[in-house]
């Protein structure tokens, strides 16, 4: 019974989730993010992306805009939790985001949604 439930929850479009889960999925992919990003492990940072979005990224030109950042190289642990955009098979989890060396707040974007039955990162974005 519990690994049919389990199976059944995995297929699941993640729109379907509510709030709580969904942030709950969220929130440790975007505390992974700034980690590797502040550490410059650009292997690490990557490593939860869909198939679709590491194809369709120039990993050579996102490496060196990477390496060269002071926003992405300086990000605070210190992020709030927005809401939530639902739309076809994917999330839209936005979050205020603020920098270490930086003033200011920057709007954060983190798009989930499942691949091969896990959550993965389909886009991820400051601005």
């Amino acid at each position: 019974m519990l690994v049919s439930q389990s199976l059944r929850e995995l297929r699941v479009n993640i729109v379907e989730r509510a709030d709580e889960e969904i942030q709950a999925i969220a929130d440790p992919l975007w505390r992974d993010l700034l980690k590797n990003s502040n550490e410059g492990q650009y292997g690490e940072f990557v490593k939860n992306f869909s198939g679709s979005l590491s194809l369709a990224m120039n990993h050579v030109e996102a490496g060196r805009q990477f390496a060269n950042s002071d926003l992405a190289r300086n990000l605070s642990e210190d992020f709030d939790y927005l809401g939530i955009i639902r739309r076809g098979e994917h999330v839209t989890v936005l979050y205020r985001q603020r920098c270490t060396k930086k003033a200011g707040e920057w709007l954060g974007r983190l798009v989930l949604g499942y691949e091969d039955e896990k959550a993965k990162i389909f886009g991820a974005s400051i601005f």
